[in-house]
């Protein structure tokens, strides 16, 4: 999937000084890996220079005086923790992510102090905080556990787990709303058992929370940003905690105490990005992988490329590998040279972006696929694809869009790195949804960045059963994040956000562009059957504030008898399943008084979507990726008296 290279315009002075910890409070909080990696680059033979990278790539800004820019006299009054955590998934992380990890590390050792980061007061905690929470049940009464309630991913509630009706829907109001100290962007899914949520963040650390007051139990520090939604899964007499972070690391942590298990790296190479969400079958497992390495490319003399997408399976109990089963089998090798002179390898790509879907019944696991980031394209690239969960073998493997071969250089004036295929970078962001249709029937059925959406049957080698159009797709057009099912229809929202470029803009701009507050958006329902259109709710117009857009890019949820999608524009929608009516309509694009005493700020809504559960509502507003507006908050809403 395409990273653009251009910050929102959105970002003022005052985010800035946030990222940058101007706005810190004073406080500290353990963070052993964190600043583990930092000495280890700063000390390792043969780790880049931080200094000369700060002189190429950041000096020209923060040298200059500018009431937006924090000087480097400031920077170096600074933790590393916070600097580093500013280039991962910061304000400066579009700046920032060509460089690879280590050099992001070198970086902010060099800038930095030792010192740790700012811990949250504590009015934050629990005041019955007992350093750990209380048990919870083999079996909870209700939840919402990983991507999706159900290993399907329909993204589907039932109505007792959800505990709420069309009518209460029309009544939710906030309960509570929780900061996310320092963030710019909250872009991880909450997952809750019982009266219990768990949540990551960009920072890195991982919340275990109250469902009723939003108070803290305990914070976990993870190596990086934790975008991926949680997985609790019984091992023993507890429960672990599984889940990724954006370096390449997989981490098991004591549900009640938020103790480390243990952790893996699932892939060597150095530009992985975990981002879906993990799924456990048997005690196993399955792990997607993508990379940052379609963005790395940007770079004229960048060896482009080597990552392929994989699937790893390790044993839930103990993190011991059971298969890695790669979405291209043939090795990278050389294929000549750039117009720079940079070494061209290939085949490479074909990234898992998304959380698998579990089919118990015929033991298979399916997968969908990005494009490849170089020639020669292959033949998985943009697929869904069935895995044998025992073993890792391919079963069967459908791919949708021929040689879509494409990298950030596609979209650079320069362009040295992209493959003469160029795109159309169609490739799948979503997890596929295992479907049953009323007459029994399974589907596969899975949404694109084309703006079409497949269904696929399961028993014939995923032969196509029906496609139809729900938009116009695009680089970050179609569906983005994900659909879901209600077992009567699928509900597919689209992106198809459109780009400005901003009259004379300096090509070097990074906020070079605006988004079209008029173009984008839409949520379609399908008859599982056959793929008709049962009913289409357009888009509702933008309203005038900078980094708005009608592009509903964020995941649907469901519920029996409403279909929540979140956009740009930082509203939450509730449609009625049956014409698609809107009955409730919340925007959260405004600042709050946080619960731990934080500032929190919402913004546009896009990545996961709603999770409801136990009468209850939660969503992150607040993600600023690909020119929204930008907000930290996590937000609960309950039904008003």
């Amino acid at each position: 999937m395409n990273l653009p290279t251009f910050v929102s315009r959105t970002l003022t002075a005052a985010v800035v000084l946030l990222a940058a910890g101007v706005l810190a409070r004073p406080g500290t909080i353990v963070s052993a890996q964190a600043s583990g990696v930092l000495r280890q680059s700063r000390d390792a033979a043969g780790s880049p220079s931080g200094e000369a990278i700060y002189r190429e790539r950041c000096a020209g800004c923060h040298e200059l005086v500018s009431p937006r820019i924090p000087p480097r006299e400031a920077l170096t009054r600074m933790p590393a923790a916070r600097i580093l955590r500013t280039l991962d998934f910061g304000a400066m992380m579009n700046i920032a992510y060509p460089l690879r990890r280590d050099e992001r590390e070198a970086v902010a050792a060099f800038l930095g102090t030792a010192g740790v980061e700012p811990a949250p007061t504590a009015a934050a905690f629990c005041a019955d905080r007992p350093g750990k929470i209380a048990k919870i049940a083999d079996r909870p009464r209700v939840q919402w556990n990983g991507w999706s309630p159900t290993p399907s991913n329909t993204r589907f509630q039932s109505a007792e787990a959800a505990g709420l009706t069309i009518d209460q829907v029309r009544r939710l109001d906030l309960k509570w709303a929780f900061a996310f100290d320092g963030d710019i962007a909250a872009f991880a899914q909450p997952t809750v058992l019982d009266r219990h949520l768990f949540v990551g963040s960009a920072s890195g650390r991982v919340h275990a929370m109250s469902v009723d007051t939003g108070c803290l139990h305990w914070i976990f520090q993870a190596n990086g940003p934790v975008r991926s939604a949680i997985l609790a899964v019984p091992v023993g007499q507890r429960h672990a905690l599984l889940f990724s972070d954006q370096t390449g690391w997989f981490y098991a942590i004591a549900a009640d105490t938020g103790t480390l298990l243990w952790k893996k790296r699932v892939e060597d190479h150095e530009a992985t990005r975990l981002t879906g969400a993990p799924v456990v079958h048997d005690g196993t497992v399955f792990i997607p992988a993508a990379s940052w390495e379609e963005s790395r490319a940007i770079g004229a003399n960048y060896a482009c490329c080597t990552f392929r997408g994989s699937i790893v399976a390790l044993r839930a109990r103990d993190g011991s590998f059971v298969w890695k089963t790669n979405t291209i089998r043939d090795e990278p090798r050389p294929t000549g040279t750039n117009k720079a002179g940079a070494p061209q390898w290939g085949p490479s790509g074909a990234g898992v972006w998304a959380s698998p879907t579990v089919d118990a019944r015929r033991g298979l696991l399916y997968v969908t696929t990005g494009d490849n980031y170089s020639s020669p394209p292959t033949n998985t690239s943009d697929a869904v694809m069935a895995m044998e969960m025992k073993t890792g073998r391919i079963v069967w493997s459908r791919q949708v869009t021929k040689d879509d071969a494409y990298n950030s250089a596609c979209g650079d004036a320069n362009g040295t790195n992209c493959p003469p295929q160029n795109g159309p970078d169609y490739d799948f962001g979503s997890s596929p949804l295992l479907v049953k249709t009323s007459g029994g029937r399974e589907l596969v059925v899975a949404g694109q960045k084309s703006g079409l959406v497949y269904a696929f049957d399961p028993d014939r080698n995923g032969e196509i059963v029906w496609q139809t159009r729900v938009g116009k797709g695009g680089v970050n057009g179609g569906v983005q994040w994900g659909m879901a099912s209600d077992g009567r229809n699928v509900y597919a929202a689209v992106s198809d956000v459109v780009r400005i470029r901003k009259t004379n803009a300096d090509p070097q701009d990074p906020a070079r562009f605006d988004l079209n507050p008029r173009e984008g958006g839409g949520l379609t329902a399908l008859g599982l059957e056959d793929g008709r259109t049962v009913w289409f709710a357009p888009p509702s117009a933008c309203g005038p504030r900078p980094g708005c857009s009608p592009a509903q890019s964020a995941a649907v949820t469901a519920i029996p008898g409403v279909v929540f999608s979140g956009s740009l524009d930082g509203h939450l929608r509730a449609f009625a399943a049956d014409d698609g009516r809107v009955v409730w309509d919340v925007d959260t694009v405004r600042d709050y008084d946080a619960v731990n005493g934080v500032k929190g700020r919402g913004g546009s809504l896009d990545g996961p979507g709603a999770v409801v559960v136990g009468g209850m509502l939660f969503v992150n507003s607040g993600y600023s990726r690909f020119g929204g507006m930008p907000g930290n908050v996590l937000l609960a809403f309950a039904p008003a008296r």
